[in-house]
Protein backbone atom coordinates (compact mmCIF):
# COMPACT_ATOMS: atom_id res chain seq x y z
CA UNK A 1 0.00 0.00 0.00
CA UNK A 2 1.31 3.66 -1.21
CA UNK A 3 1.28 6.26 1.54
CA UNK A 4 -0.46 9.45 0.62
CA UNK A 5 1.36 12.60 0.86
CA UNK A 6 -0.58 15.07 3.77
CA UNK A 7 0.87 18.86 3.21
CA UNK A 8 2.15 19.99 6.67
CA UNK A 9 -0.97 21.83 8.41
CA UNK A 10 -0.63 25.57 8.11
CA UNK A 11 1.46 26.19 4.77
CA UNK A 12 -1.43 26.66 1.79
CA UNK A 13 -1.61 24.91 -1.32
CA UNK A 14 -1.98 27.00 -4.50
CA UNK A 15 -4.62 26.85 -7.18
CA UNK A 16 -3.26 27.25 -10.93
CA UNK A 17 -4.02 31.06 -11.65
CA UNK A 18 -7.16 31.87 -13.68
CA UNK A 19 -6.89 34.41 -16.56
CA UNK A 20 -9.98 35.77 -17.80
CA UNK A 21 -10.67 38.12 -20.99
CA UNK A 22 -9.48 41.85 -20.91
CA UNK A 23 -12.30 44.10 -20.21
CA UNK A 24 -12.68 47.23 -21.89
CA UNK A 25 -13.83 50.58 -20.80
CA UNK A 26 -15.33 53.46 -23.42
CA UNK A 27 -12.11 55.55 -24.79
CA UNK A 28 -12.11 58.82 -22.58
CA UNK A 29 -11.72 61.38 -25.06
CA UNK A 30 -10.07 65.12 -23.92
CA UNK A 31 -10.68 68.24 -25.21
CA UNK A 32 -9.31 68.85 -28.71
CA UNK A 33 -6.87 71.65 -28.36
CA UNK A 34 -6.18 74.08 -31.91
CA UNK A 35 -3.35 75.50 -33.46
CA UNK A 36 -3.18 78.40 -35.58
CA UNK A 37 0.03 78.58 -37.81
CA UNK A 38 0.49 81.30 -39.98
CA UNK A 39 2.73 81.73 -43.11
CA UNK A 40 3.32 85.30 -44.28
CA UNK A 41 4.80 85.71 -47.54
CA UNK A 42 6.25 89.00 -48.73
CA UNK A 43 5.43 89.72 -52.80
CA UNK A 44 7.33 92.14 -54.48
CA UNK A 45 7.55 90.86 -58.30
CA UNK A 46 6.00 87.38 -59.18
CA UNK A 47 7.64 84.92 -56.91
CA UNK A 48 7.31 80.74 -56.51
CA UNK A 49 6.41 80.29 -52.86
CA UNK A 50 6.79 76.15 -52.02
CA UNK A 51 5.68 74.26 -49.51
CA UNK A 52 6.22 70.99 -48.01
CA UNK A 53 4.28 69.36 -45.11
CA UNK A 54 5.41 66.01 -43.44
CA UNK A 55 2.63 63.89 -41.60
CA UNK A 56 3.91 61.40 -38.99
CA UNK A 57 2.01 58.69 -38.30
CA UNK A 58 2.68 57.17 -35.27
CA UNK A 59 1.17 54.17 -33.78
CA UNK A 60 0.92 52.92 -29.96
CA UNK A 61 1.49 49.79 -29.28
CA UNK A 62 -0.56 48.38 -25.91
CA UNK A 63 -1.24 51.78 -23.84
CA UNK A 64 -3.93 52.34 -27.17
CA UNK A 65 -3.35 56.49 -26.16
CA UNK A 66 -4.82 58.25 -29.51
CA UNK A 67 -3.79 61.70 -30.68
CA UNK A 68 -6.03 62.75 -33.48
CA UNK A 69 -5.31 65.99 -35.35
CA UNK A 70 -7.07 67.81 -37.75
CA UNK A 71 -5.23 70.47 -40.09
CA UNK A 72 -6.61 73.30 -41.84
CA UNK A 73 -5.34 76.07 -44.07
CA UNK A 74 -6.41 80.24 -44.72
CA UNK A 75 -4.78 81.85 -47.90
CA UNK A 76 -4.75 85.49 -47.25
CA UNK A 77 -3.22 88.36 -49.49
CA UNK A 78 -2.57 91.49 -48.60
CA UNK A 79 -1.72 94.10 -51.27
CA UNK A 80 -0.16 98.05 -51.17
CA UNK A 81 -0.18 100.45 -53.74
CA UNK A 82 2.93 102.56 -53.66
CA UNK A 83 2.72 106.00 -55.63
CA UNK A 84 6.49 106.74 -56.80
CA UNK A 85 5.55 110.15 -58.12
CA UNK A 86 2.63 111.38 -60.21
CA UNK A 87 1.63 110.58 -63.43
CA UNK A 88 2.74 112.41 -66.87
CA UNK A 89 -0.20 114.46 -68.57
CA UNK A 90 0.80 116.06 -71.75
CA UNK A 91 -2.37 117.86 -72.19
CA UNK A 92 -1.34 120.18 -68.43
CA UNK A 93 2.13 122.14 -68.75
CA UNK A 94 3.41 121.72 -65.34
CA UNK A 95 2.84 125.11 -62.94
CA UNK A 96 5.66 126.74 -61.24
CA UNK A 97 5.05 126.57 -57.35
Amino acid sequence: MQAQYFPPQGCPQYCPPQVFPAQYDPPLVSPGQQYVKTNIFNKVVTHLHTSHTTTVNMQMINHQHYFPHTESCVNECCETHTMCGVPYNPCCPPRPF
